[in-house]
């Protein structure tokens, strides 16, 4: 089976781990947590970073340093993983969801201000499979209303709008480092911004909280989102070659543009001028010409020996969000609803050899030449 991803990791990595293990620093003290957060923080052009457990945790960590809390409205897009969501119900706070755009499948900016009401914080944008957002309009619109914006970089370690990276686009940034991202410490998140204050703050409440006069004195809420030394050796020796990885991804995709373009019925992943996707994973829709439905093309590709994943499915169609929020029942988001039903990425893991993918293709091609 050629599976949709598998981390690459190295002798750098192990190495570091054994530094940890010998020195006896395993735990969220220790040297590599200072060095991942502070190189991580500027590979993006900023000044901070601060480790979490997750990207989820990193996320709402980024909401409670901007005190974002109950009775707040975070507008996120409906296409999303649910942890965006989930997120900023962690708050208190209620997520309002907009509709895709067309061609890159995130937020359709467009719609935002007519969803902007007096109990709107903030806004976040998620850079849907490592491809960046039209983050310029939607800074407007956030200086035009007072809005914080919460970059969900997750997926988009190293892409760049307008030849800045990812995650220094807003206030803070939040990125994800789970086995399958471009950068992976198993498990484990961080967040990134400029902001002395919130990075101050950000840094205490990751940490339960203790009080700066007496350690074991607590006068507001925190939480234990400590990141390990032991995933910030791993990141760090990550961080290493993220210009490789990403050099990779971007071939990756190249080649199965190269040989995936003239399929009928497949549209590809789009990159806009002002855009450099890293492709966290390679995603296309399967369309009504290709003459197979979406489901049945990964069954098919399956039997092949291949492994795949259908694409997000829209928040408004989550039975937890529906329960919370049921009037998401009655809005229609047509363009997420689409993307979901079409949509799955294909093996684009870092380990992922040259002939995997024009294994993949050939089968892929072999399947709609049956069709036909």
């Amino acid at each position: 089976m050629i599976p949709v991803n598998q981390p690459f990791l190295g002798s750098p990595e192990l190495n570091n781990v054994k530094e940890c293990i010998k020195s006896g620093w395993i735990s969220s003290k220790g040297r590599f947590i200072s060095r991942f957060e502070e190189e991580f923080a500027r590979f993006c052009g900023l000044k901070y970073g601060i480790t979490t457990t997750s990207g989820t945790t990193a996320l709402h960590l980024a909401l409670v340093a901007l005190d974002i809390g109950a009775g707040d409205e975070v507008i996120i897009p409906d296409f999303t993983m649910i942890a965006s969501a989930y997120a900023v119900i962690y708050t208190g706070a209620r997520p309002v969801f907009v509709d895709s755009e067309q061609k890159t499948w995130n937020m359709d900016i467009s719609q935002v201000e007519g969803l902007i009401t007096r109990r709107t914080k903030a806004i976040m944008p998620v850079h849907i499979y490592g491809h960046p957002v039209d983050m310029d309009p939607l800074r407007i619109l956030a200086h035009r209303y007072g809005l914080h914006i919460i970059e969900d970089a997750a997926e988009s370690h190293g892409a760049e709008y307008k030849g800045k990276r990812c995650g220094s686009l807003g206030d803070i940034g939040a990125f994800s480092f789970y086995a399958n991202k471009i950068i992976t410490t198993g498990e484990g998140g961080m967040i990134v911004t400029d902001n002395r204050k919130i990075a101050q703050k950000a840094r205490r409440i990751k940490d339960l909280a203790h009080s700066t006069q007496k350690r074991f004195l607590h006068t507001e809420l925190g939480y234990n989102y400590r990141m390990t030394n032991m995933q910030a050796a791993v990141g760090l020796a990550q961080l290493g070659r993220i210009h490789e990885s990403i050099r990779k991804k971007r071939e990756i995709a190249s080649l199965y543009r190269r040989n995936l373009e003239q399929i009928t019925g497949i549209r590809l992943p789009e990159e806009e001028k002002w855009a450099m996707s890293v492709y966290w994973m390679y995603a296309f829709l399967v369309e009504k010409e290709f003459g197979m439905g979406r489901e049945d093309l990964r069954r098919e590709l399956s039997g092949e020996g291949i492994e795949t994943r259908d694409f997000f499915v829209p928040m408004h169609k989550q039975p937890v969000i529906r329960k919370m929020f049921p009037s998401v029942k009655n809005k229609k988001y047509p363009v997420a609803e689409r993307i979901s039903k079409e949509g799955l990425y294909l093996p684009t893991g870092l380990a992922l050899r040259k002939k995997d993918i024009l294994s993949v293709c050939s089968a892929l091609k072999r399947i709609k030449e049956n069709i036909s």
